[in-house]
């Protein structure tokens, strides 16, 4: 039992919120009468695709369901790779005093997944990983054969399952940066990470957006909330976003990039970017170039990630932690969390509050609201643009 009183996290993308979210944080209510945060990536997610719900409908979503403060989590953060991600999620949430940090996973042992976070940050993985990669293992192959030699082939399978990656990450994240908080997690019975079946009221979040792409109705899956929202953007033409409207100018735009441009792109390595670049001139779709492209060491997930990282414009050299916190909603119970919290970087609450960001900082939230530009053309109807300086912070 998590003791009252205390502030409480979750890392999410909410796409779209289901019943296994609303389970979660009505859990996380049970543990802790403190406010409950969400860090929440924004209109792009970690498989490299436009979210098929805008972010602000997500963050009232989230707080309808028992959230108390809805945090964005940038853009090079939100799509990215496990790592990277789990550590700006962590980081934000340390920065807010968060005690502990909650997720789903398949095991439903923190303690395991705590282990196995230790030995990946140990100076023994080195030693343990050469073998193998010389060997010409994939990393995560080759990571996975180092956990089975140094902790046994339970904890090794643990590291082939999708929601345990992202838990051991975000313990790996909670060491890293020295936060107090305790990790917590609740294991997956229902469904797992993409199933494609469901379970008497649980779905996975990628079956429902197949589902309601198809104008299926998803309502048995989700809360009641959710499925009015989702109605109300259909019928505006608005969901799901896909970034199949941007097809066209995205091939456009990597088959006449210049190498060097590709080659900043994080992640990019091997000379990806130039297969990449070969294939942008002669496929009909994005669906093609991610298979024209993949290769041993690289997934589909991380070429998406890598193709749109470069047309958004992620490039250079970015800082390890989001540098700002950007608020998309909150509660009163949350209100009472602003302004008692002391980050060590700016509050973004309202337009005015840009003028107090440091450059590398401001060239962050630009990029973010560039690429919500892109994603207001994701949709059947397009919205407007600049919507990050005109949106008004939700509270409920």
């Amino acid at each position: 039992m998590v003791a009252k009183n205390r502030i409480s996290g979750i890392i999410c993308e909410f796409n779209p919120l289901h019943n296994g979210h609303a389970a979660l944080l009505q859990h996380m209510r049970t543990q802790t009468d403190g406010p409950l945060v969400c860090v929440m990536s924004g209109n792009f997610v970690q498989r490299g695709e436009a979210a098929a719900l805008d972010k602000w409908s997500r963050a009232r979503l989230a707080l309808q369901c028992g959230a108390d403060l809805i945090v964005e989590l940038p853009l090079p953060w939100a799509l990215a790779g496990a790592e990277r991600f789990a550590f700006g999620g962590v980081s934000l949430l340390n920065a807010l005093g968060a005690d502990g940090l909650f997720f789903g996973s398949e095991c439903g042992h923190a303690e395991a997944l705590q282990k196995i976070a230790v030995y990946l940050l140990s100076a023994r993985l080195a030693e343990d990983l050469r073998p193998h990669l010389a060997a010409g293992l994939p990393f995560a192959t080759a990571r996975a054969r180092a956990v089975e030699q140094a902790l046994g082939a339970e904890y090794a399978a643990l590291c082939a399952q999708p929601n345990n990656i992202l838990g051991i990450e975000y313990c790996k994240a909670i060491l890293k940066t020295g936060a107090s908080m305790e990790p917590h997690t609740i294991r997956r019975l229902a469904v797992g990470h993409d199933d494609t079946a469901a379970s008497g009221r649980f779905a996975s979040a990628s079956l429902l957006r197949r589902i309601s792409a198809d104008g299926g109705d998803i309502a048995p899956y989700v809360p009641e909330a959710t499925a009015a929202c989702i109605r109300a953007c259909q019928s505006a033409g608005q969901y799901p976003a896909d970034l199949r409207y941007l097809e066209r100018a995205m091939l456009a735009f990597l088959s006449t990039a210049a190498p060097e441009t590709l080659r900043c792109v994080p992640d990019v390595a091997e000379g990806i970017e130039n297969r990449i670049r070969t294939a942008a001139g002669t496929v009909q779709t994005l669906e093609a170039l991610y298979d024209a492209v993949k290769a041993k060491r690289y997934s589909h997930a991380r070429i998406r990630r890598i193709v749109l990282s470069a047309y958004l414009g992620l490039k250079g050299t970015l800082p390890a932690a989001p540098p700002y916190v950007r608020v998309l909603g909150m509660t009163a119970q949350g209100a009472e969390l602003v302004r008692a919290a002391k980050p060590d970087f700016p509050w973004l609450m309202r337009p005015a509050d840009l003028d107090r960001l440091a450059p590398e900082a401001r060239r962050i939230f630009e990029l973010e609201a560039r690429a919500d530009d892109f994603y207001a053309l994701c949709t059947a109807q397009r919205r407007p643009a600049g919507l990050d300086y005109t949106t008004r912070l939700i509270r409920l």
